[in-house]
């Protein structure tokens, strides 16, 4: 159908359960004040539909040059007229704005959806002017993809503060929260580096259309030099994570921690070995979406491991 996949329902699944797991995985066991299930699920709902209509405007924005990047999956003016799109943007917008001011207005802090309308802005002048210009719109991209996790932690009192293990033990450091933080953080990173390994996938077409992204404006391998280098202030940090977790006995956790170091190792190898060609960069765009997905298998570990250790005080 057309408009599944204009507002490419797959990656709005991928949105959703991101969000899901962080909610079952960390927020649950704290007991949230906010956050039921049908709350959850109002905000969730709210995210994708904000993200469905980032989709619609961006290719409203970017015709040209999707009818020489992709031109089998040029939706837009083929299946869908341009006003039909311009109006159901407006319409989940609008809608996304109506769930996230419901489930704010029950916590009584109304200017939590103040978040929601940063977002759909941050998207319109992506599509507009932002993805055109030199880092910027890769940056915001990655920005964007990080707010599906510190949105939950916004509409979560529980995550404002100290919280609880189970057990009766209390954590000298919010560690749910940490927890959000560090997978936003490599939300964030890896989002960045996708983004740039898809700039160089698409790299005639962004010239064609006069977008100044680091492949158009550096070239391929500068491009691939600084996303390998993405690729190593994402390992640091999860490094260290890994010999902390190790540290207090979350042995299960610092072996995922692990194999997720050891993938994204392998990945940047790939990139410094393989050839500037278009099928080599969409290889590797898919590689980061492996890694992402290992990423959530964090969260579902986190889950099962806090539940039989307790965080030192």
């Amino acid at each position: 159908m057309p408009w599944l996949q204009l507002i490419r329902w797959k990656n709005l699944i991928i949105i959703f359960l991101t969000q899901l797991l962080a909610w079952w995985c960390v927020i649950l066991p704290e007991s949230p004040e906010v956050l039921n299930p049908v709350n959850f699920l109002l905000l969730s709902l709210s995210t994708m539909l904000i993200a469905a209509a980032g989709y619609i405007i961006n290719d409203y924005f970017d015709i040209k040059i999707d009818a020489i990047n992709k031109p089998d999956k040029l939706v837009l003016e083929k299946a869908i007229p341009r006003k039909q799109a311009i109006i159901a943007h407006a319409a989940l917008n609008i809608i996304a704005l109506i769930l996230a001011g419901y489930v704010a207005a029950r916590a009584h802090h109304y200017e939590w959806p103040l978040l929601q309308a940063a977002c759909i802005i941050l998207l319109w002048f992506y599509s507009t002017h932002f993805k055109r210009q030199y880092m910027t719109g890769n940056i915001v991209v990655a920005l964007l993809t990080s707010f599906t996790i510190i949105t939950l932690a916004v509409y979560e009192p529980a995550m404002h503060g100290l919280v609880h293990l189970p057990g009766g033990n209390y954590s000298p450091s919010p560690l749910p929260v940490l927890v959000l933080l560090v997978f936003a953080y490599f939300a964030f990173m890896l989002t960045w580096m996708r983004e740039i390994v898809k700039d160089m996938e698409d790299l005639g077409g962004d010239a064609a259309g006069g977008c100044a992204t680091i492949p158009v404006k550096k070239g391929l391998k500068y491009a691939r030099n600084f996303t390998i280098m993405l690729s190593a202030w994402v390992l640091l940090p999860l490094a260290v994570m890994a010999v902390k977790l190790y540290h207090y006995g979350f042995t299960a956790l610092t072996a995922d921690t692990a194999l997720l170091l050891f993938t994204l190792l392998n990945w940047s190898i790939f990139m410094f070995m393989g050839q500037a060609a278009k099928q080599h960069y969409h290889k590797a765009s898919r590689g980061l979406k492996i890694i992402m997905l290992m990423g959530l298998c964090l969260l579902v570990i986190y889950h099962f491991s806090i539940i039989n250790t307790a965080w030192p005080k």
